[in-house]
């Protein structure tokens, strides 16, 4: 069983206006270290992603961010839209293949340059893309090594309309005190989200962030603790910590505030609730609850820059997605734009 966990850090989002997504796109691998033809390769993608949001969705949007691995960093993004779907994905990806009049080659080209592509699309529910772009080696194979699985916690934040700075924020680990990645290590998530929003919720989100990622607690009691002592001097923040337990098959979750957070699978949503209270100023008395993690189910947490109206019934499909491509859909299907917003989920071999 290989885990692996990627760091990302949302860049920017383009939302009314995509237009410098391309160029945003090549100065952001270039930045992390991708060569001028890989560079090219990022901004063809996100142009040709653009390109088909212009002319064929609604309510379109592209995000860049930036992902890294111990060893290497990449540039990937995310484009969601509100609709109208695809009747037939595979279809869509094949050269040739258009609707508004045009050669029909930007979803073929994005797959082959990309190293990791996803899409889900459904008639009526609209569709979320990832591509993920890693340096080649002078064969042309990505330096991570071809073998990457996939990631099995990924989240997304969005700043509210009109923002830069964004309050909500995630991170996840490996618990320390488990075997490697090969033997069913336990995972920690945390999800952060700084009260209010602007500068000052951010702030308080980056020293949440930090303590998770710098703390040593192994239960999600032990690591909401920590995050609560991080968090002091600033506005503080809802914070909740679920441990994914692969082999006993079961989360172990903690909360603090207005945060929800539910195991999925196609016929159900079992909320985990969270308790009143702001870390970083006012701790209620902690409590850790434990639920049963079926087979193929999803965990997913998110924040009040979500509405809490979504089940299986708004993700038809997609489980058996990428957890980024589950949290950009619920991202645009259960979003606010007048809040900051982050979506985490975790899914992966069990």
């Amino acid at each position: 069983m290989r885990f692996l966990l990627l760091e990302a850090e949302d860049v920017a989002w383009f939302r009314d206006d995509l237009s410098g997504a391309r160029g945003a796109a090549a100065r952001l691998a270039g930045r992390v270290g991708l060569d001028g033809h890989r560079v090219g390769q990022v901004a063809l993608a996100v142009s040709e992603a653009a390109s088909n949001l212009a002319k064929h969705a609604v309510a379109g949007a592209i995000v860049l961010r930036v992902v890294r691995t111990a060893q290497h960093a990449g540039v990937e993004f995310l484009a969601v839209d509100s609709g109208p779907g695809m009747a037939d994905v595979a279809a869509a990806m094949r050269d040739g293949r258009s609707t508004a009049g045009t050669l029909g080659i930007g979803l073929g080209a994005i797959v082959r340059s990309a190293d990791v592509f996803d899409l889900h699309s459904a008639v009526g529910h609209g569709t979320v893309m990832l591509a993920r772009f890693w340096a080649r080696d002078a064969a042309g194979r990505p330096v991570p090594g071809h073998d990457l699985p996939q990631a099995v916690v990924e989240g997304v934040t969005r700043p509210i309309s009109g923002a830069l700075e964004c309050g909500d924020g995630w991170a996840a680990r490996l618990d320390d005190g488990t075997p490697a990645p090969g033997q069913g290590a336990a995972v920690l998530v945390m999800l952060c989200d700084g009260l209010g929003h602007g500068p000052l919720a951010q702030m308080a989100s980056r020293a949440g962030l930090r303590a998770f990622r710098t703390g040593r607690g192994r239960s999600p009691e032990e690591v909401v603790q920590e995050v609560h002592q991080g968090l002091a001097g600033t506005r503080g923040a809802a914070v909740a910590v679920a441990r994914v337990e692969p082999q006993a098959a079961r989360v172990l979750f903690c909360g603090v505030g207005d945060i929800t957070a539910a195991i999925v699978t196609p016929a159900s949503k079992t909320g985990l609730p969270a308790q009143p209270g702001i870390a970083g100023r006012r701790m209620p008395t902690l409590r850790t609850v434990t639920q049963r993690l079926p087979a193929g189910s999803a965990l997913v947490l998110h924040s009040d820059g979500l509405t809490g109206r979504w089940g299986p019934d708004t993700l038809p499909g997609i489980l058996g997605h990428s957890p980024a491509v589950i949290a950009g859909h619920l991202l645009r299907s259960a979003g606010k734009y007048h809040d900051d917003a982050c979506a985490v989920v975790a899914t992966g071999p069990w």
